[in-house]
């Protein structure tokens, strides 16, 4: 199930700090990989930072297309995550196949881009790397401005996440080290202080 989300709300799908898959493709290679470090930086238009690793596989084709995709797995799919977390995209590659097809990982293309989006997660966002001379051969981190926005509503609807009982499998994925997830078990709803008399 997917819902256009609002691009002014597009932030608020990563601004919990859940786990993402990130997908990239340039000339007929695609590739999946885990990243457990972003955080929205803009608002509007929608920036976030995301960190990859300069020497992967991944970062090669987001470097070559200027592009990727940010997906939002959830729990139903933490082995996916960790998987395609823990191998490099370019042995994939050189056996002439990629992530998608060796795992048997649903797709589809982005609504704007054309970008491999993942089945089955909660939140899909297409992206255009802005572009920094200064820090592409120096540093992790870069920094995207979506272009596009989707969401499970069942989960996410409003501009807000909705996490209880009944929807445990959708959602996110919160990465601890070592294959280990946190889930969001439990919300708190809190209510302004009152003012006290001076």
């Amino acid at each position: 199930m997917r819902a256009t989300v609002d691009p002014e709300r597009a932030c608020r799908l990563v601004n919990h700090g859940p786990t993402l898959l990130v997908s990239a493709a340039h000339e007929g290679r695609r590739t999946l990989m885990a990243a457990a470090w972003s955080m929205p930086v803009e608002f509007a238009p929608p920036r976030i930072a995301v960190v990859v690793d300069r020497k992967t596989f991944t970062r090669e084709l987001i470097a070559a297309s200027g592009t990727l995709a940010l997906c939002v797995p959830c729990r139903a799919q933490a082995d996916l995550v960790w998987t395609v977390g823990s191998v490099s995209g370019r042995d994939a590659a050189r056996d002439g196949t990629d992530k998608f097809r060796r795992y048997g990982i649903g797709w589809f293309d982005g609504p704007t881009l054309g970008l491999p989006c993942v089945e089955g997660c909660v939140a899909w966002m297409e992206a255009r790397v802005i572009a920094e001379p200064h820090t592409e051969d120096a540093y992790d981190t870069f920094f995207v401005e979506v272009v596009s926005a989707q969401a499970d509503p069942r989960v996410f609807a409003d501009g807000r996440w909705s996490f209880r009982e009944d929807n445990a499998d959708l959602h996110t994925l919160h990465h601890l080290g070592a294959g280990v997830f946190a889930v969001p078990s439990q919300t708190v709803a809190a209510r302004a202080l009152p003012a006290r008399d001076a």
